[in-house]
């Protein structure tokens, strides 16, 4: 774990670097997300990060938006792409090790090599009969094939989990 800058792979083209955040969530949360992923793009092989946390987004890294997606739309247009894809209802970890461009997912960044969605669950309280409620999930785009380790993959679910008892 903890890919330098050298060895990350190179700026895919076509992409635009962004920093989006959903506004109305609390200060704390804010600074959870960003700190998350700023720590995933910069510790893992990951050129691109979608948080989603009970509705709320963070997109951080090189993204392909379309031209006409302005930057005050950039929180509709990732809605909208979750729903095509259906990743709101996400229950297990889904890795992509290796991939072709990923065509099926206009919002990756062209060249992604590999994709890691892990999802973000609230675990009821030992004893509650509950089941377990999906809060979101944790997007990652890397341009490498088999861009995360098993290190890599227990590392980034353990930080998912911080997020499933949020806002």
């Amino acid at each position: 774990m903890g890919a330098s800058p050298a060895d990350q792979a190179s700026i895919p083209e076509g992409t635009e670097q962004i920093f989006v955040m959903s506004q109305n969530i609390s200060d704390s949360l804010k600074e959870d997300l960003a700190w998350a992923t700023y720590i995933l793009l910069r510790n893992t092989n990951t050129i691109a990060v979608l948080i989603s946390i009970r509705g709320e987004l963070c997109a951080r890294g090189y993204w392909n938006i379309p031209e006409e997606v302005s930057k005050t739309n950039l929180l509709a247009w990732f809605r909208r792409q979750m729903e095509m894809i259906g990743l709101e209802n996400i229950k297990d970890t889904l890795y992509f090790p290796q991939s072709s461009d990923s065509v099926l997912w206009e919002m990756l960044p062209k060249g992604t090599r590999s994709l890691l969605v892990e999802p973000v669950l609230q675990v009821p309280n030992s004893g509650a009969n509950q089941m377990e409620k999906i809060e979101g999930f944790v997007l990652l785009a890397s341009g490498m094939s088999y861009a995360y380790s098993d290190k890599d993959r227990a590392w980034i679910g353990a930080l998912a989990n911080k997020f499933g008892g949020a806002v």
